[in-house]
């Protein structure tokens, strides 16, 4: 994110999750993902979008349902939030 690189985030928990902390990502729970409504991120099926959930397990269920969807470049963000925390800290 510091470098300035283009991709996309997108948060798979729940809005109460997202609440309680978040780094910024559009908000697409994994319920909707797996209902295939995915309206506010259909745009970037070609563009870098980066998955996240609390541990790294949703999103990496995100990431698959995704790539099926026709998302070209998924990543999913390796141990979630909770990872994210350790390394940076919970300020953002």
């Amino acid at each position: 994110m510091d470098a300035g690189d283009t991709f996309h985030l997108v948060d798979v928990r729940e809005s109460n999750e997202n609440a309680a902390f978040n780094i910024g990502g559009t908000l697409l729970p994994l319920g909707d993902i797996r209902n295939m409504q995915t309206d506010p991120i259909d745009d970037w099926k070609e563009d870098e979008v980066i998955v996240y959930c609390r541990s790294g397990n949703r999103s990496g269920q995100a990431a698959m349902i995704l790539e099926q969807m026709g998302f070209k470049n998924v990543i999913n963000l390796s141990g979630g939030m909770l990872a994210w925390q350790d390394n940076f800290g919970s300020d953002k």
